[in-house]
């Protein structure tokens, strides 16, 4: 449990977030074109895609985070 609360305090950390939103919008830019760039350029964009692109930046973010977080802690 301890973990886990560290980590969502993590995801709000000034420190490590300016490397995860970096991450993020290349990442996440990368996936939103392969899975949602053809549909972006047909206008074929739903209320789902959008919230599927927005999840597509999410998760590069926490997924940075999480490794810094897990570096952090096993260096203390």
């Amino acid at each position: 449990m301890k973990f886990w609360l560290g980590f969502l305090k993590a995801l709000f950390d000034k420190k490590l977030s300016k490397m995860a939103i970096k991450v993020a919008l290349v990442v996440g830019s990368i996936l939103f074109t392969i899975n949602h760039g053809k549909a972006l350029m047909e206008g074929k964009m739903t209320r789902d895609r959008w919230l599927s692109g927005l999840l597509t930046y999410c998760v590069p973010y926490m997924v940075n985070i999480h490794g810094q977080y897990v570096i952090g802690s096993s260096e203390k």
